[in-house]
């Protein structure tokens, strides 16, 4: 993949993680709550889910722009195998 492709698409990600973050009501209401996050966070439920699921987006997106995706992936399967 090009670097100008890569970098374009990490900063999209991290646009979707960061308004994931940012417009939690938003999403809840799109998605709906999470039955599995209302139960397991004490305060906050469902929104603690989807904004820790957008922080996580956001390092997934510069994980993409550095282009450490391999790296890392690689390195966890050979420690797990």
């Amino acid at each position: 993949m090009s670097p100008l492709v890569r970098i374009l698409l990490g900063v999209g990600i991290c646009v979707v993680g960061y308004l994931m973050a940012l417009k939690t009501n938003w999403w809840l209401e799109i998605l709906g709550p999470i039955p599995w996050a209302e139960r397991t966070f004490v305060s906050g439920g469902s929104r603690t889910f989807y904004k820790l699921l957008g922080t996580l987006i956001i390092v997934i997106g510069f994980i993409v722009i550095t282009d450490l995706f391999d790296s890392i992936v690689g390195g966890l399967v050979n420690a797990i195998f």
